[in-house]
């Protein structure tokens, strides 16, 4: 396809900064249109500016790609089922008040020979402007998206569409070297020779792709709803108690065993049971091939699935380094505290309050603390009855970036005990599996730690208590200002014994009133 719309301007696709001011924290609405050859999307972002939510996100399954490789031309089909999904998507923008709409295209409509004419027909019927992207762009945009949720994460990035297949280098916060392939599953469903043709273009293009790309050891990043689905049956076969997509981590070791499950399996039964469209599981087995191709000329590490891409690659182009360089966990709880907190900013002065319990730990575990004491308040809302597990729900389910599935579980238990002396009985005990004993325990004494420090607050502004441990004699004691006295009552005296018990700790009987 001839004269495509590359982005030319600074701004281009969005047209206006998004970001202003280095320093903001909040995300102005952004909505953005991610024109596949398998699905059209539109994701409307918002919240914090370093790690968005999505305040909406609606997928029409289209299949523009489908005949492509045969005719040359758009699917008939898929294009007016895009075009009514647009026209919808624009409507929803104007209803929502959105400024504009910025629409990104790839493999399906750069390689059809009536790609320009859907183009033009797109624009004059909603107005909205389609930019189309090259393969080395959709690379580099789709790895900018993981480095929005994985800071400083480094390996290959594997971004899979209906009609095309990416690979891009990470590390050191950079995208490398980058090269695009025709390996779409929708581009592979009527290659000659059936599966053994299948295999042999599969074999070739990917010894191809490992001369270019070089070897690959460190993590695969698996991008794209065709590994979103294969990460569903693995989670399926595995009894995984999660479901949460993003930072799925699997080996090289569960693929195969997965790619074996599903060779075996009713796809159509399998399919009802992880809830993906038929159109979408038609492609599975061919991914599948895909992948385990894959596995065996890089021989990642590990593989993870990531939820963000070309779509959240966008808005990283747009972020000063300065934002760049800011932990998305840590702004996306400080957002959650200013917008549901009763006292925003307390929670940093809870986490001066419980600092000397954590005095020696891991960077990694002290965002977590850090994070924690930002949440402790959010889900003051819920019924008193219910709080410790809304707070357990909205640490795992979230959308967090920065975090594996062991960090949200530690999170989410330390939340639960902010508000539950026990964990016993509850209904995530089969999540807690997740987390080993010691973490369970650490967990614990933040939330209890938490659980104290909330009561002992009158004034966030001011300093009320100090707590002193002593990890060598295991004491712990507790110095409250003469002013602050009256807060500890009999509740904060039973929160106090409760966390000296998990600490197994001794407590000073020679509390002074300072």
């Amino acid at each position: 396809m001839d004269d495509l719309v590359k982005p030319s301007e600074k701004w281009d696709p969005f047209e206006r900064p998004l970001f202003d001011n280095p320093k903001a924290r909040d995300l102005s609405r952004v909505g953005v249109v991610d024109i596949g050859s398998n699905s059209v999307r539109l994701v409307v972002f918002d919240g914090a500016a370093r790690s968005p939510a999505y305040f909406f996100n609606e997928k029409v399954m289209c299949a523009l790609g489908a005949g492509l490789a045969e005719s040359g031309k758009l699917n008939p089909d898929g294009r007016l089922r895009a075009l009514s999904a647009l026209r919808r998507f624009c409507t929803i923008a104007k209803g929502i008040g959105l400024p504009s709409l910025t629409a990104v295209a790839t493999a399906a409509v750069r390689e059809a020979s009536d790609g320009n004419d859907f183009i033009a027909q797109v624009q004059s019927e909603t107005g909205l402007k389609i930019h189309v992207i090259d393969g080395e762009e959709e690379a580099r945009l789709a790895a900018q998206g993981v480095l929005l949720g994985w800071p400083g994460s480094y390996g290959l990035v594997c971004d899979i569409g209906g009609g095309s297949m990416e690979l891009a280098e990470i590390a050191n916060g950079q995208v490398g070297q980058r090269v695009t392939s025709p390996l779409g599953p929708l581009k592979l469903i009527n290659v000659p020779g059936g599966k053994k043709g299948r295999k042999a273009v599969i074999a070739e293009t990917l010894d191809h792709l490992r001369d270019q790309m070089g070897p690959q050891s460190d993590r695969l990043f698996l991008v794209g709803g065709s590994w979103r689905a294969l990460a569903r049956i693995d989670m399926h076969r595995r009894g995984y108690p999660l479901h949460v997509m993003h930072e799925y981590q699997m080996t090289a070791r569960d693929v195969k065993a997965t790619l074996r499950y599903i060779e075996d399996c009713d796809l159509e039964a399998l399919r009802q049971t992880i809830r993906v469209t038929q159109s979408r599981m038609a492609l599975v087995p061919i991914a599948a091939e895909i992948l385990k191709g894959l596995l065996k000329r890089f021989k990642p590490h590990d593989i993870a699935i990531s939820s963000y891409g070309i779509r959240e690659g966008l808005l990283y182009e747009q972020m000063p380094q300065a934002m760049r360089d800011r932990d998305p966990l840590i702004e996306s709880c400080h957002f959650a505290e200013r917008k549901d907190a009763r006292l925003p900013g307390f929670g940093m002065r809870l986490h001066k309050f419980i600092s000397p319990l954590f005095s020696k730990m891991s960077p990694s575990r002290a965002r977590l603390v850090r994070a924690a004491c930002l949440l402790h308040d959010v889900s003051w809302r819920a019924h008193p009855d219910f709080r410790a597990e809304v707070c357990f729900e909205y640490a795992t389910r979230a959308n967090l970036g920065g975090l594996s599935h062991e960090e949200r579980i530690f999170l989410g238990l330390a939340l639960l005990h902010r508000y539950r002396n026990s964990r016993a009985g509850t209904r995530f005990e089969e999540l807690l599996t997740l987390l080993d004993e010691p973490n369970q325990k650490q967990a614990e004494i933040l939330g209890k730690a938490m659980r104290l420090g909330a009561m002992l607050w009158a004034d966030p502004d001011d300093e009320t208590a100090q707590l002193h441990w002593s990890a060598k004699t295991k004491t712990l004691s507790l110095t409250l200002t003469a002013e602050a006295s009256p807060l500890f009552g009999e509740v904060a005296e039973a929160r106090l014994n409760s966390l000296a018990a998990s600490l197994d700790a001794k407590l000073r009987t020679d509390m002074r009133l300072t």
